[in-house]
C-alpha cells in the first residue's frame, strides 16, 4: 500500500512508520518538526521506499500530488508540554489540519484514521471510559487548546463519512510509553525516568493516587494498523490503549527501584484539570479489530528504562 503518515517524526508515529515499511508497504512521511525528532526517523533517511516531507499540514498538501491508499494523522503536540507551548498550533493542525487531509483522502479514494485522544473525555466521571461517553472537558482550561481541538477533528472525520462517504476511522489513544520518548516532554514515564537516572527526586503532581493504565508503543502501533487493514470499519471510534491500571505512585516507585534511585519523591499541588482516573474500556476494540494489547507494564518499562539508559543526562 501507499501510505502517508502526517506526524511521521513523531513518538508514535516513528514506530508506525518503521511497522508499515517492515511488511513492504510505500511511506510518505510528513512532518513540520514542532515536537516531531529528527532523531526519530534518521535511521529510515536511506530506505527506499521512505520519504520525509518537511510540512505543515494547516498548509495543505494537495500539491504533493501523491497516490496515496491509506492515510494516517498522527500530526499534533501530543503532551502538555508540547500543547501549552504551541496552543494555536495545535488548535489549528487538529482541526484546519484534520480538513486538508480529509480532503486529500477523499480527492484520492484513500482510507483515514484521525487518532483522537483520551483528553476526549476530559476528567471521567465514567470509568473505565467506553467511547459511547461524551467525556466532561473544560473548553476554556489550559489542556483546551489540545482537548476541544481533538473533539473537532473528530467532528470534522465523522461528517465526512456523512456528507461524502470517505472511509474514515476515529481512534482515541490512551496513554502510551516506550523507546523515542521525548524525554522532555513532560509526560509521567519521560518525568520519571529522567529524574530518576538523573538521581533526582520524582516529582509527582498531587498526592499519586490519580490513576493512569499505559500501552507500550507496540500494542498501540498494532491497534492503529488493525483499525486502518481492518474493512467494513466506516465511521467507527475505537479506544486504543491498555487496561491495566496503576496509580502514579506506583509508577514512581516501580521507575525509582528500576533506576535504583533512592532520592524518594516531591509531592507538589496538582495540575489543573488533571484527570483523577484514566482507563479505557476495550470491548469495542477486541470486538472489532480482534485486538489486545500484551505487552505487561513491567516489561514495556524494562525497555523503556534501557532507552532512557542510553540517553545523556545533560541532552535537552
Amino acid at each position: 500500500m501507499r501510505v502517508l503518515l502526517a506526524g511521521g517524526a513523531g513518538f508514535i508515529g516513528s514506530h508506525l512508520c518503521d511497522s508499515l515499511l517492515a511488511d513492504g508497504h510505500d511511506v510518505t512521511a510528513i512532518d513540520n518538526f514542532i515536537t516531531g525528532r529528527r532523531r526519530n526517523v534518521a535511521h529510515l533517511a536511506n530506505h527506499p521506499r521512505f520519504t520525509l516531507v518537511e510540512r505543515d499540514i494547516v498548509d495543505g498538501v494537495a500539491d504533493l500530488k501523491l497516490p496515496v491508499d491509506w492515510l494516517f494523522h498522527l500530526a499534533s503536540p501530543a503532551s502538555p508540554v508540547g500543547y501549552m507551548q504551541h496552543p494555536f498550533e495545535t488548535g489549528l493542525t487538529n482541526t484546519l489540519g484534520t480538513l486538508r487531509l480529509l480532503e486529500y483522502a477523499r480527492l484520492r479514494g484513500a482510507r483515514f484514521v484521525f487518532t483522537s485522544t483520551s483528553e476526549a473525555y476530559g476528567n471521567p466521571t465514567v470509568h473505565p471510559q467506553p467511547e459511547t461517553y461524551f467525556g466532561n472537558v473544560n473548553p476554556v482550561g489550559p489542556r483546551s487548546c489540545y482537548d476541544e481541538s481533538k473533539r473537532y477533528g473528530e467532528s470534522l472525520t465523522t461528517e465526512f463519512v456523512r456528507q461524502y462517504a470517505t472511509d474514515a476511522r476515529v481512534v482515541r489513544i490512551f496513554n502510551t510509553y516506550g523507546p523515542r520518548n521525548d524525554p522532555n516532554d513532560g509526560r509521567v514515564i519521560p518525568n520519571f525516568m529522567m529524574s530518576a537516572q538523573r538521581g533526582e527526586p520524582l516529582v509527582i503532581y498531587g498526592d499519586g493516587s490519580q490513576t493512569r493504565s499505559l500501552c507500550y508503543v507496540s500494542d498501540l502501533v498494532a491497534g492503529l494498523r488493525a483499525t486502518m487493514e481492518t474493512d467494513g470499519l466506516t465511521g467507527e471510534v475505537i479506544n486504543l490503549g491498555n487496561s491495566d491500571e496503576r496509580t502514579i505512585l506506583d509508577l514512581a516507585t516501580i521507575i525509582a527501584r528500576g533506576f535504583g534511585s533512592q532520592a524518594g519523591f516531591t509531592f507538589v499541588e496538582a495540575r489543573e484539570d488533571d484527570p483523577e482516573r484514566r482507563c479505557p474500556d476495550l470491548h469495542k476494540a477486541r470486538r472489532l479489530l480482534g485486538w489486545q494489547p500484551h505487552v505487561t507494564l513491567e516489561d514495556g518499562l524494562r525497555e523503556t528504562m534501557a532507552y532512557f539508559a542510553t540517553y545523556e543526562v545533560s541532552r535537552t
